[in-house]
């Protein structure tokens, strides 16, 4: 009783403990990545700028008094080097003799200018922008090597290498500890005022609590959210300034007149692409200063809505008392938790996270480009599942005729469907009529018959998928030879959607009759034999003894079994990647072929993710309903 009166300012304190710090976790991630980015694009604009003031220099002379310039008007660029082929065109350092021609310890630089005009080439041959145009070396001591491509005349003739440390400018979110001290001190004294009955599932208290915890959770949330506009706006006021000062020094160098354009060429991304939030003047673009905020913020507030979640569920662990029975379970067995620990730890890091970590990444646009970028960057919501589920042109028609998508989510979907209920059906099918006849009395040889049916199953399935394969083959393999012996023409077994379809099918019927095979034996020869025997007396049938007392005792084995086999040959990976491929065009492919696919020869990581998270769903869906409408675990 004393701990259910104290489940209130305990279940609320904790909550409100879980809130703050989840709250404090996501400001501080994300005020780092808020410093760490106006800082790259600090130099990284800086850098450009320079490079662009070089590009029409002419000669050595005015390259050096250009750098001269920028040096003396901007206390942050520590110095400046000009890398020109094999040469060292210009350099602010007063060892460098320049220009000169590059000696054998400088290779590193003729390589980094290489590495950069290769990516741009790539970047321009593939039509995809994936490879980085500038190179950043920041060693956390305050100075930022940044190195960007030197054109000249709109050829890129080298690279600039810039070394900045920029002002000591505070964009941070401030994370001080009075504001949570005092949150996490109101929700304990709120909840050392309030009671609980219980015996009541729910009452004053407990609402009071529910209450208590949003208002606080909320209140403190927005608070940070302040905190980050603010911190938002001084990034965006600050990167204004370097814009409007180094225009102003391009200017001075006689440089050729920026272009007439509404943003900046020398704010990029680590791609070069412009990212279009400031002018050339300096001026803060409105619809880019908006953007910039909601980057920041749009991710917090969704996140906040699952941070307030979990709050409410910790909260309800106390007030329900759960948390109660927890602890006392714990207590009465002790050692036995000890002893399964291991294995739920083994579970928490090999499976759970993993599953979780997948489900996570569905929500986000991820691929192999921008993987490095951080997660609130990435995040799209549903957007994926959108995509997914959306996309109903599974036929088109032109010209030529109909023609289908088969890499529409449906058709992949109808596939699956039919490879699935195709397998089960032929793997119960014979494994029940196997495991009858192995069943009958005095049935000479059935443990070498058991043994020999057997062996399909406990061969490894990717053998027996390249086995089959490999007699698939439609100029060596042994069917089409077997064909051509009886004079018929050899099958391009590959080359049709149906007939490629049925070297899938073959391949893991003959795998899966034995798991069938082995489960329903085992169930037939439980079943008491005085029952047959009473059935016969009583005029019975063999028929009706089957569908009367072998199938309804088999009901509870049987159908279980099903449900696993489901499961697996939803997910039959082996097969169809190993003997089909999903030829013709995709055409047989299934769901799990499609989304290891996605992922691993397009790289759409989130995407793929998505796609596992519906295969998920829609087992999930299937076995709790199966087990339901069967009452599987009920026997008769």
């Amino acid at each position: 009783m004393d701990w259910l009166k104290r489940s209130a300012s305990l279940g609320l304190g904790v909550a409100l403990a879980v809130v703050v710090a989840l709250t404090g976790w996501l400001f501080g991630g994300v005020s780092g990545d808020l410093a760490a980015q106006q800082k790259q694009r600090e130099v990284v604009l800086l850098a450009n700028a320079v490079s662009a003031s070089l590009a029409g220099a002419g000669d050595t002379d005015a390259v050096r008094e250009r750098l001269e310039r920028w040096q003396r008007e901007h206390p942050g660029l520590q110095s400046v080097r000009v890398v020109a082929g094999r040469e060292l065109l210009g350099s602010t350092f007063a060892a460098d003799q320049a220009p000169r021609m590059l000696r054998l310890d400088e290779k590193p630089w003729f390589d980094l200018a290489a590495e950069l005009r290769a990516a741009i080439a790539t970047n321009v041959a593939e039509g995809v922008v994936r490879r980085k145009t500038i190179d950043i070396v920041d060693p956390r001591d305050g100075a930022i090597t940044v190195s960007v491509p030197y054109r000249v005349d709109g050829e890129i003739e080298g690279m600039v290498q810039v070394r900045v440390r920029p002002a000591a400018r505070d964009v941070t979110v401030s994370t001080g500890w009075v504001l949570p001290a005092l949150v996490l001190a109101a929700g304990f004294g709120i909840g050392a005022l309030l009671r609980v009955h219980p015996d009541r599932r729910f009452d004053v208290g407990r609402a009071v609590a529910l209450v208590a915890l949003l208002a606080l959770a909320i209140g403190f949330q927005q608070q940070r959210l302040r905190s980050m506009a603010d911190a938002t706006a001084a990034s965006a006021a600050v990167l204004s300034q370097v814009q409007a000062a180094a225009a102003a020094t391009y200017a001075r160098t006689g440089a050729p007149s920026l272009p007439p354009q509404a943003a900046s060429p020398w704010d990029t991304d680590v791609y070069g692409r412009p990212l279009g939030l400031i002018a050339p003047d300096g001026r803060l673009l409105p619809e880019a200063a908006d953007a910039a905020k909601d980057a920041h913020t749009v991710f917090l507030e969704r996140s906040f809505w699952a941070v307030d979640a979990l709050g409410v569920l910790v909260l309800l662990f106390f007030v329900q008392g759960y948390a109660a029975r927890t602890a006392a379970a714990l207590r009465e067995h002790a050692v036995a938790y000890a002893y399964v620990a291991p294995a739920m730890i083994g579970m928490l890091v090999l499976v759970f996270f993993p599953f979780f970590y997948g489900i996570a990444l569905s929500f986000t646009d991820t691929t192999l480009f921008n993987e490095q970028l951080p997660f609130r960057e990435r995040w799209i919501g549903l957007g994926n599942f959108v995509a997914i589920l959306g996309d109903f042109n599974i036929v088109t028609t032109t010209a030529e005729g109909t023609v289908v998508n088969y890499q529409n989510f449906y058709w992949t979907l109808m596939v699956t469907v039919i490879w699935t209920v195709t397998n089960v059906t032929v793997g119960v099918t014979f494994g029940f009529l196997l495991a009858l006849a192995l069943n009958t009395e005095g049935f000479r040889g059935k443990t070498i018959y058991r043994v020999l049916l057997i062996l399909p199953w406990a061969i490894p399935n990717y053998i027996t998928a390249l086995t089959w394969r490999g007699m698939f083959h439609p100029q060596f393999g042994v069917i089409n030879q077997v064909l051509q012996m009886f004079g018929l023409e050899p099958v391009r077994w590959f080359d049709g959607v149906v007939s490629s379809f049925m070297t899938g099918l073959i391949t893991n019927g003959w795998l899966s009759f034995p798991f069938m095979m082995v489960v329903i034996l085992g169930a037939l020869q439980s079943i008491p034999k005085d029952m047959y025997e009473a059935a016969e007396v009583e005029g019975a049938s063999r028929w009706q003894q089957l569908r009367r007392i072998t199938l309804p005792l088999l009901r509870p084995t049987l159908i279980p079994a099903i449900v696993l086999s489901v499961v697996w040959t939803f997910n039959m990976f082996n097969i169809i990647f190993l003997v089909s491929g999903g030829e013709p065009g995709g055409a047989n492919e299934i769901l799990i072929t499609k989304a290891y696919k996605i992922a691993f020869e397009q790289y759409q990581y989130a995407y793929a993710a998505a796609y596992s998270t519906v295969i998920f769903a829609i087992l999930l869906i299937y076995g709790y309903f199966q087990t339901r409408v069967t009452r599987a675990t009920e026997s008769y």
